[in-house]
């Protein structure tokens, strides 16, 4: 039987009395993560401007327009007169760079890997805000059903007031009984304020991912169950591998770009010259191509210095993969503390505290033990209550964080 079955009706009593409160659930919660957030957005429109750009990447140069004087006389008979001589000519022309193809392909690969690489920033935001919006609700609930018990033990406990006052008076009781119970209660009590505390800061949480005021977790929680081998297995689709991958094709890209410099590019130009009409008008075209003939100057040390930077990324990349596969490890091993913890404490520990209190309240009505005794027991038993949610929320936060960080719950 659910230990927490008793306090399902002052739950209710606590989101009917809340008046702007707003119910969500762990799933709806994370649909929000998933969509309209600002981060997102910005993710998307840095991938559809990257996008715009690549679709012009391996376009051609803008082509530039010539105009001017050409052979002008400046001395003699003819100076700063155009129509007078055969050469002077006002020229128009248009001229146009074609750099060679293996060049435009990799301008084009370059802007395909910042896509690729915007696409997998994004990814990476995803995680990070499913991640978040997940461990926020879980921690709004368990503060919730946190302060759901301290407020049934505080109830529970200050039944027992009358019965000490009752006790003192009639000299059956020490008065030092009294203080005894008030120092329990002040105990619950400072416990309820500094879990509200804790909801409250799990409340604004929530508030990040959804625009909605003084939430409230609606639902159960998600499990503490999780398979860590297929968790293990989708470690190299996980978005910080992707991004290693993203970065390491763009410095893939720029190596191409780099060698690309080692062939020509060529360039043609028209140009139509207006002349005294007794000469005619005149039309040239001309061509013209780029001689990378030091390329041990030029053109080498820029591929070498690529090539040393894609090098450096992979190192990189495999350093993260091991820095993954260790972090998922410890994660992992958390987990197993935590849910083991919890498991020990609610099989083993609560029984004895509940057979404790039940034993100190027989004895009390016996007359063999006093009122103090009993309010300590149940004081214990409460608090030992508070400690096995806190377990339990400790082993379902850890798997939630196991789940959308590593394994089936991302996006």
């Amino acid at each position: 039987m659910d230990w927490r079955i008793g306090l399902v009706p002052v739950s209710a009593l606590l989101v009917a009395s809340t008046a702007h409160a707003q119910s969500v659930g762990y799933e709806e919660t994370l649909a929000a993560a998933r969509a309209e957030q600002p981060l997102l957005k910005a993710g998307a429109l840095r991938i559809e401007g990257r996008r715009d750009a690549a679709g012009a990447a391996d376009e051609l140069p803008d082509p530039r327009i010539r105009a001017g004087i050409v052979n002008l006389p400046v001395t003699g008979p003819a100076a700063f007169n155009i129509d007078r001589q055969l050469p002077s000519q006002i020229a128009v022309g248009v001229e146009q760079e074609i750099p060679n193809l293996a060049r435009r392909r990799a301008r084009f690969g370059v802007a395909n890997s910042e896509v690729r690489l915007a696409e997998a920033r994004l990814g990476m935001a995803q995680r990070e805000l499913l991640a978040g919006a997940g461990t926020a609700w879980v921690n709004l609930y368990y503060a919730q059903e946190r302060h759901d018990l301290a407020r049934a033990a505080l109830a529970d406990l200050s039944n027992y007031v009358p019965v000490a006052t009752s006790a003192v008076a009639s000299g059956s009781a020490r008065p030092a009984e009294s203080l005894a119970i008030r120092r329990e209660l002040l105990g619950i009590e400072d416990t309820i304020t500094a879990i509200e505390a804790e909801r409250e800061a799990a409340q604004a949480m929530i508030a990040r991912y959804m625009p909605i005021e003084e939430p409230v977790a609606r639902g159960q929680a998600p499990t503490a169950e999780l398979n860590a081998e297929q968790l293990r297995f989708q470690l190299d689709t996980n978005p910080e591998l992707l991004l290693a991958d993203a970065e390491r094709g763009r410095a893939e890209a720029e190596i191409e770009l780099a060698r690309a410099g080692k062939r020509p590019d060529f360039g043609v130009s028209v140009t139509y010259g207006r002349r005294n009409p007794d000469f005619g008008d005149t039309v040239s075209v001309m061509g013209s191509i780029t001689l990378p003939i030091f390329t041990d100057r030029r053109q080498n040390p820029r591929i070498a210095a690529a090539e040393s930077e894609a090098t450096a990324i992979s190192a990189e990349r495999e350093d993260r993969r091991r820095a993954l596969v260790a972090e998922f490890e410890a994660d992992l091993a958390k987990w197993r503390s935590a849910v083991r913890q919890w498991e020990r404490a609610r099989a083993q520990l609560l029984p004895l505290a509940r057979n404790r209190a039940d034993l100190e309240i027989a004895s009390f009505a016996a007359g063999r033990a006093d009122l103090v005794d009993v309010i300590a027991a149940k004081s214990a038993l409460a608090l030992l209550e508070l400690e096995i949610l806190d377990r339990e929320q400790n082993a379902v936060e850890a798997a939630v964080t196991l789940r959308l960080t590593y394994g089936e719950d991302r996006p």
